[in-house]
Formats: C-alpha cells, structure tokens, sequence
C-alpha cells in the first residue's frame, strides 16, 4: 500500500466530515476545498490521485482534462448521475458511490410517525407543556394484530417489515419484484396494489419517485382504502397526490398521515443535499411548511424531510467512503458503480 503519497482532495464536507476523515483515515494526502469542484477551483487540486465529491460537483470531460493523474472518484452520495462514467470508464478511472446508509434510520422515523398518531404522542406532549395532565380524547390504539401495508419491499421497506413483525403486526406488501424466500424469512405476504389498500390498517411508502410511482396514492386509490386508515410517507412527497390526501382525511377515509415529504418540496435527489448550504441556497423548506394546507391538520404529523438524519447513517457514509479509498489502495476495490 502506498505510504503518504496518495493524494486525495475533497469537496464540499462539513468540518466536522473534515475532522473526521482526517482521524480515520490514513496513508492519503488529504487536501480540503470548501466548496464544490468546478473550473475556478480546479487548479488546486492537478496532482491529485483521487477526489471525493457530493452530488454538486459536476465532473465532466472539461474537468477530467485537467486532472491527468486520477485514478478513484469516490462520491459521498447513493446517486452518480454528477459523474460522466463513460468519461470515466475510457480513462481507467474507478468511481465509488455510497449505495446504502439510511435504511434502518428511515424505517424507525416510519415507525416513530405510526406511533406518533396511534398513541397521540404529539397532542399529549402538546397538553403536558401547557400544565394540562388530562387524558380526555387521548385514548390510542393497538398495534398488535393490526394490518401494515408496506408499498416498496425493497431495503427500507424490509427494515420496515421487522420491526413490523416485532410489534406482532400482518404485514401484507405491493412490490413489482417479488421474492418468496424474503417474505417466508420475514413473516409477510406479496399482495397486488389493490389488496393492500382495503385491507391494510396502516399503509407506509417506501418506493422511488417516477413517472410510474407519481400519485400513485390518489383520489382513486384512496376510495379503496379501509377506511380510517394511517398513511405514511417517508419516500418523496410526489407519490402522494395532495388534494386528494387532503379530501381524504376530512371526510373520514384516511385516519391520519404522518408525512416526512410533501409534494411541494423542491426536487431533492439525495437525502443529505439538505444539509448542504448550497441547497437551502436553492430551497426553503421552512417556507413550503409554512404555508403547507396539512399542517392544519389535527390528524397530520410532518416532520421536514428529517428521517434519514441521524448521526449513525451520516457517519456510515463517511465509513463506506473510507472503506471505499482503502480497498481501492489493497487493489480490492467495493462500492464500485457499473
């Protein structure tokens, strides 16, 4: 392994990412540049053997031009889509991503909104700092034996499904890729869309956004649903159809909703760009709650797109990139996208 002379230049970190990757992180040169890579930056950095960047860093031909001794490019981001790989791929040069860091941490805010409006955490919390110890209209209930319907059984979704299953609930799931072996470990049962809706107590989402997946949750979905159920969203806002969420819980069909994405959000496509000074640039999330019809809600629990946010997934995605630089160094090279 190289001794000191793998030189490595970083973009875009916090300083205490900063602090971190210079305790554990060694046999590199670390350089650090505050802001993202681009053409008036770039100079610093022309010996550079390796880079690791977020999603803002744009790297193209123009920039790979001027870095003719790089060898990794590792992003600290699930996406790559910043990154021209066939770029990359002619010049040898490998790329790594961070292809799973939150998967428990989402699932457990999932659970922590489905608490939240079963057992009236919010409105109780809300009583006691005003000096009121009364439990009138606070009464919960069960989770045990109810329904969970979980849309998208993929890694969030099957964290999901075990703390599901701990509370000794029926899970039933929608998942266009299906896999029995899963479903038989995990104690739950593949069902079509239309099954989930009107037989699930509690329906949560945990699919991408697409043109397929956009409001997949509207008026007409709704009207199938058992009626008084939760709905979950820690996914993106756009899978709901809004209005018909709206409708929806006035009139008695859906019970309540705990929300960590609305629909009006800006486009986020990675989960930690809102850390990022250079998203609340872009973006003011604070406004879009403000002026956001559900927070009217009594039945309505939104949190402002937080439920990645631990200090736990931060810092698995700064181990996956550590992990990512010293075993391109063995010649054992992970996390590589294809």
């Amino acid at each position: 392994m190289p001794k000191n002379n793998f030189k490595i230049a970083f973009f875009e970190l916090e300083p205490w990412e900063k602090e971190y990757f210079l305790k554990n992180l060694k046999n590199c040169e670390m350089q650090f540049i505050g802001g993202h890579l681009n053409e008036n930056n770039i100079n610093k950095i022309n010996d550079a053997d390796a880079i690791g960047i977020f999603i803002y860093s744009a790297v193209n031909k123009k920039l790979l031009d001027k870095l003719p001794n790089l060898k990794l490019i590792v992003t600290l981001s699930t996406g790559f889509d910043h990154i021209d790989l066939k770029e990359c791929r002619k010049r040898k040069i490998t790329v790594c991503n961070v292809p799973h860091y939150g998967e428990n941490t989402v699932a457990e805010h999932t659970f922590a909104l489905i608490l939240n409006l079963t057992r009236m955490i919010h409105k109780a919390y809300e009583r006691t700092i005003r000096g009121d110890f009364s439990i009138e209209g606070l009464r919960g209930t069960d989770l045990q034996g109810k329904t969970l319907g979980v849309i998208g059984a993929g890694s969030i979704g099957q964290h999901v499904i075990r703390i599901a299953r701990g509370f000794e609930m029926e899970v039933v799931a929608y998942d266009k890729f299906k896999n029995p072996k899963l479903a038989k470990m995990l104690g739950f049962r593949y069902v079509n869309l239309d099954h989930l809706l009107k037989n699930s107590d509690i329906i949560t989402l945990h699919v991408p956004y697409s043109k397929k997946t956009h409001h997949l949750i509207d008026k007409k979905a709704i009207s199938k649903m058992k009626k008084g159920a939760l709905v979950i969203n820690t996914a993106r806002g756009g899978i709901v159809e809004t209005s018909a969420l709206l409708q929806g819980l006035q009139s008695g069909r859906i019970g309540g909703a705990g929300l960590d994405v609305l629909e009006e959000e800006c486009f986020i496509r990675e989960e930690k760009q809102i850390l990022s000074r250079h998203f609340l640039k872009e973006c003011d999330l604070k406004t879009v709650l403000q002026n956001h019809i559900l927070l009217k809600q009594d039945n309505v629990i939104i949190t402002p797109h937080n439920a990645f946010n631990s200090w736990e997934a931060l810092h698995r995605i700064l181990d996956t990139t550590i992990l990512s630089i010293n075993s391109f160094l063995k010649k054992k090279p992970v996390n590589v996208v294809k």
